[in-house]
């Protein structure tokens, strides 16, 4: 007589229950998971276009600046980095085909100056702000030395980027601009 082998329904009930617990325990974790992947993705993409907008400026040499800007491929807007940014070349402000230090590299995308990179807006949830001083939170401007200075002046451009979204750790990634136009990307705790 052949013997067909399967499971029992005692055995069958028992897996179903112990997958339960598996999946009741995992499925936290695993958001924490993508919730920290996500933060991290969005930290490295704004670093990358920091990174390329601060090598263009010193490809370009002497009188080009390169501006990074929140806004879309119709011109900088606002101070909503989340909601995307430009890196462009600013230049010829006035469209005259001449490098004139002041009236151009205004911090802001004039019609024939060339666009880089377009970078869209974040579509989960996080947000990205910036406590930059002297009111350059709508911009920032890398000179031909890779600093990153405020328009129409030679000061030092600093401060810190955040990004809002906070990791399953309590924590969230901050971006970190020095005096030389470096950025580094540290973690704080978030505010409760």
């Amino acid at each position: 007589m052949d013997q067909q082998a399967g499971f029992t329904l005692t055995e069958l009930l028992i897996t179903i229950a112990i997958a339960a617990i598996v999946v009741t325990w995992g499925i936290p974790g695993f958001r924490g998971l993508i919730l920290n992947n996500r933060a991290a993705v969005d930290s490295s993409d704004f670093i990358t276009s920091f990174n390329q907008a601060r090598s263009e400026a010193v490809k370009r040499g002497v009188g080009w600046r390169i501006v990074m800007c929140p806004g879309t491929a119709a011109g900088c807007s606002g101070t909503a980095w989340g909601s995307g940014w430009v890196v462009f070349v600013d230049a010829d402000a006035n469209n005259d085909h001449v490098l004139n230090e002041t009236t151009d590299n205004n911090g802001q995308w004039d019609n024939g100056e060339k666009i880089l990179q377009i970078h869209g807006a974040f579509n989960n949830g996080n947000a990205l702000t910036s406590n930059m001083t002297d009111n350059s939170t709508a911009y920032i401007s890398f000179q031909s030395d890779g600093s990153s200075r405020i328009k129409g002046s030679n000061a030092f451009q600093l401060g810190t980027f955040t990004f809002g979204l906070c990791n399953a750790n309590n924590q969230r990634n901050i971006v970190v601009i020095n005096s030389v136009g470096r950025a580094s990307m540290r973690q704080q705790s978030c505010p409760r």
